[in-house]
């Protein structure tokens, strides 16, 4: 009883004063609480394999370089940087710019966002940070699930990313899959025990696909080839992640002794005082 008499007596004059306070963690708690799944979330993503080694990120900067930097830009991203996963100013002019670009350039492209709308139906994104903001399972997952599909402009589709404006340009490494016809439903088939007739009629069938034409390489080695690029644009979204990451051990380090000198000191000041 006395705490409702203090909430109807006190309340409405406190919650005026405290609610410009409050703003700042209702924020923070709002920006940081779970947003709901998307449609696209439903999707079972593949998990991409972590790459760290320097010649794999190599082979994914040249996969990057001879088949996305084509129509993608990554203007966040300069030519330079590529001496952190071991490549030398002589083997980036030779193997991955053009003649006319200097190593110091960012990873631009010539292709123009008008033009780029014009041939894709949008304009294709820059790529720098594509890894942070689509998720590495997604790139791996959306690289691999290519399919042909006559509707669409460009003669590709995607079971990640519907109606996909972007053509499949690895197809010559994966090969080119096609919609497997579905099996014809059993004539005058009964239903199973439990199940009622027609109770799955609005449940879209899954679609299967099969290989029309193979490709350059088999599907380990395709894999491993889109693992490459996928780590390659982990790694491009922050150069200095592996450096973070060992940086920070010694902060922790630094901090617990700092705590541990603390307390040492604390204890000498305090230990005549009763």
């Amino acid at each position: 009883m006395k705490n409702d008499t203090f909430i109807r007596r006190f309340l409405p004059e406190l919650l005026p004063k405290l609610l410009p306070a409050l703003m700042p963690v209702l924020l923070v708690a709002a920006t940081f609480s779970p947003v709901p799944a998307l449609a696209e979330d439903e999707i079972v993503l593949d998990k991409a394999p972590a790459r760290t080694d320097p010649a794999e990120l190599q082979a994914g900067a040249r996969t990057f370089v001879n088949y996305c930097l084509t129509c993608h830009g990554a203007s966040a991203m300069r030519y330079n940087r590529l001496h952190d996963i071991g490549l030398t100013d002589a083997q980036i002019k030779d193997n991955l710019m053009f003649p006319t670009e200097k190593v110091g350039d960012t990873m631009k492209v010539a292709l123009s966002s008008a033009d780029g709308k014009k041939f894709f139906g949008t304009a294709p994104p820059d790529l720098s940070v594509i890894a942070r903001s689509r998720g590495p399972d997604w790139l791996y997952t959306y690289l691999r699930s290519f399919y042909r599909d006559p509707a669409r402009p460009t003669g590709w589709n995607n079971t990640v990313f519907p109606n996909v404006g972007m053509p499949h340009v690895l197809y010559e490494f994966q090969g080119e899959r096609v919609v497997k016809p579905a099996a014809p439903a059993a004539a005058g088939g009964e239903a199973k025990e439990g199940e009622h007739a027609g109770e799955h009629e609005s449940e879209a069938p899954k679609m299967q696909f099969e290989i029309a034409k193979p490709g350059k390489l088999s599907t380990v080695d395709y894999d491993i080839m889109v693992a490459d690029l996928v780590g390659y644009l982990v790694y491009m979204g922050e150069p200095a992640a592996e450096q973070r990451k060992h940086l920070g051990y010694f902060v922790l380090f630094a901090l617990f002794l700092l705590i541990a000198l603390t307390y040492a000191l604390k204890s000498e000041f305090w230990k005549d005082v009763h």
